[in-house]
C-alpha cells in the first residue's frame, strides 16, 4: 500500500470514528432531554410527594410543609416587611420586656398621623395602632398591642388571629360551630391558650383533597346572610360556591367589616342588607349598634376594621372575576410545577407575576397607575379628616356653650356616619386601589356628613343652607350619594 493510501485510509477511520461520536453525543443528548421530559411530566402528575399523612387535626404549617416544601417555603417569607408608597410596613427596632418580647414591630400610626388619636378618643386603638404586617406576625401583634392593657378584649379576636379551625372542634366536641360560640366569650388571653399558630394551612385547605375551604364560621354565616339578600336561601359555602370565589371568599374570612355582636360577643360581618358601605350602615342604624361613646362629644360612633372584601367587591377586578388570590398570590414556576406564592403581600411588590400576566404594559407603568389611584385617595382622605376633625372641636365648643341637645343629637349622628365612612377607607388596605371611585365617593359622603353636622350646630339650625337663605346662585346643599347614585336624606336614610 503507498504512502498516499495508507493516509486516505487513516482519514476515513478517523471520520468513522469523529462520526460515531458525534451520534453518540447527540443520542446521549436526546436521551437526557427525553428523561428531562419524562421527570418533568412525572413533577406535573404529583404536585407534590406524600412524605407524611395530614389529616384533620394538624395545625402546624411546618407539618403540612414537609409535603409542600415550595408553598411553606414562602408561606415562612410572611415575616418580611417591606413598605410601598402607601402601605406595608417597616421593621422598627425595640427593646423587648417581660411583657412583651417582640425586637421589631411595625410603625405607629397615631404618630404619623395624631388626627387618628383625634377621630378614636375615648376607644383602645387610640392608645396603639400600628401599619399592617405579614399573616407571621398576626397573632403576637394581637397578643402584644397596648389595645389588651386598655380594654379586656374577648376572645373573639381569635376568630382571625389563630388558626382556630381545630381549636374550634375541639372546644364544641366535633361541633365547629358551638366551639366558636364558646371561644366568642372567653377573655382574650384565655383563649390564646387554647391556640398554637397563626394562620396556618389547615385553615384554608381540606387536608385530604387540598381543594380550598372556609372553616372561619364568622364567613360561614356573614356569606349566607349576604346571598339571602340577593335572593340565593340556604347558601352553603363550601358545596355551593366555585372554586376561583373560593380563591377570595378564604381571603374574606378575615378581611372583612365585623362587630361583637350582644353580650355573647358573637363574632357577626354585617351584610344581611348588602355589602356597601351604605347597605352595611343601613344595617348598623336598624341594628342600633355603636362601638363606643366618643369621648370628646359623646357621639356613639362605629369604628370599621379591615373592610378589603367588601370595598373588593365595588371595585373593577370584582366585576372582572378576578379573585384575591390572582394578585396577592400569584402563580409561580418551579420546574414543571405551577403553584400559588404563600408570601401573601402586596401585588406591586410583585408586578411582574402579580400585575403582568393580565396588564401588558412595564413595571414603571403599572407602578405610576396604581400610585395615582392611592394619591388621589390619600389626598382626598386627608381632607375627609380635616373636616371631621373640625366637626369633633366644633361639637366639643358646643357642649361647653350649652347647646340645645337636639342640635348635639343631630350632629353626633353626623358625626357617626362622617368617622365610619373616613374609617372604611382607612382601615381598608388599598388606600383605594380596590375600588378606587368607591373610595373618593365614600370619601366625599364624609366630607358632606361633617358639613352638616357643623351645620347643624349653627344658631339656625343650619337655615344658613336652607333653599330660602342661601346666595342667590349658590347650589343647593349636596345630601350624600349611596352606592347605586340615589341620595341621601340627612339621617341616611334610604
Amino acid at each position: 500500500m503507498t504512502e498516499p493510501e495508507k493516509q486516505r485510509r487513516f482519514s476515513g477511520v478517523k471520520l468513522v470514528i469523529a462520526v460515531a461520536v458525534a451520534a453518540a453525543l447527540a443520542a446521549a443528548g436526546v436521551t437526557a432531554l427525553l428523561v428531562n421530559i419524562m421527570e418533568r411530566k412525572q413533577e406535573a402528575k404529583n404536585p407534590f410527594y406524600r412524605v407524611v399523612e395530614l389529616d384533620d387535626t394538624i395545625t402546624d404549617p411546618e407539618v403540612w410543609g414537609r409535603n409542600f416544601p415550595l408553598q411553606y417555603d414562602s408561606y415562612k417569607r410572611t415575616v418580611d416587611q417591606k413598605r410601598t408608597r402607601y402601605g406595608g410596613s417597616e421593621a422598627v427596632a425595640r427593646t423587648p420586656s417581660q411583657a412583651d418580647p417582640r425586637t421589631v414591630v411595625a410603625q405607629s400610626r397615631l404618630e404619623e398621623d395624631p388626627r387618628l388619636v383625634t377621630m378614636w378618643s375615648g376607644y383602645a386603638f387610640a392608645t396603639d395602632f400600628r401599619e399592617e404586617r405579614g399573616h407571621a406576625h398576626m397573632l403576637d401583634d394581637q397578643v402584644y398591642t397596648e389595645r389588651q392593657h386598655v380594654t379586656q378584649q374577648p376572645g373573639t379576636c381569635i376568630h382571625c388571629h389563630a388558626s382556630v379551625y381545630v381549636p374550634y372542634k375541639k372546644l364544641g366536641d366535633g361541633d365547629l360551630i358551638k366551639g366558636f360560640e364558646k371561644m366568642n366569650q372567653m377573655p382574650f388571653m384565655e383563649a390564646r391558650k387554647l391556640v398554637e399558630h397563626p394562620v396556618s394551612c389547615i385553615d384554608c385547605h381540606d387536608p385530604t383533597t387540598m381543594q380550598l375551604r372556609v372553616t372561619r364560621p364568622g364567613f360561614i354565616e356573614g356569606i349566607a346572610a349576604l346571598k339571602a339578600s340577593q335572593g340565593v336561601p340556604n347558601f352553603r359555602v363550601n358545596q355551593d360556591a366555585t372554586r376561583q370565589e373560593m380563591r377570595t371568599y378564604v381571603c374574606g374570612q378575615c378581611h372583612v367589616e365585623y362587630y361583637f355582636k350582644g353580650k355573647e360577643k358573637r363574632l357577626t360581618y354585617p351584610w344581611a342588607k348588602g355589602i356597601n358601605i351604605d347597605q352595611i350602615m343601613a344595617y348598623y342604624d336598624e341594628d342600633g349598634h355603636s362601638d363606643w361613646t366618643h369621648e370628646l362629644t359623646g357621639a356613639k360612633v362605629l369604628k370599621a376594621q379591615h373592610p378589603e372584601f367588601e370595598m373588593y367587591n365595588q371595585g373593577i377586578h370584582a366585576k372582572s372575576g378576578v379573585a384575591c388570590a390572582d394578585c396577592h398570590m400569584p402563580f409561580m414556576r418551579e420546574g414543571a410545577m405551577k403553584v400559588s406564592d404563600h408570601q401573601v403581600r402586596s401585588p406591586l411588590l410583585n408586578i411582574n407575576r402579580a400585575c403582568q400576566t393580565c396588564h401588558k404594559w412595564s413595571e414603571a407603568e403599572l407602578l405610576q397607575r396604581a400610585e395615582t389611584i392611592q394619591t388621589r385617595t390619600f389626598e382626598t382622605r386627608n381632607i375627609a379628616m380635616d373636616a371631621l376633625v373640625d366637626l369633633i372641636h366644633d361639637l366639643e365648643s358646643a357642649q361647653k356653650a350649652g347647646l340645645p341637645e337636639e342640635a348635639l343629637a343631630k350632629a353626633r349622628d353626623m358625626q357617626k356616619r362622617a368617622q365610619f365612612y373616613l374609617d372604611f377607607v382607612e382601615a381598608e388596605n388599598s388606600m383605594g386601589f380596590h375600588a378606587d371611585q368607591e373610595a373618593v365617593r365614600i370619601l366625599s359622603n364624609s366630607i358632606n356628613f361633617s358639613r352638616l353636622g357643623q351645620n347643624a350646630l349653627r344658631p339656625s339650625g343650619g337655615a344658613s343652607t336652607s333653599p330660602t337663605t342661601r346666595p342667590q346662585g349658590a347650589p343647593a346643599p349636596l345630601t350624600p350619594v349611596s352606592a347605586d347614585g340615589a341620595g341621601e336624606t340627612q339621617q341616611g336614610s334610604k
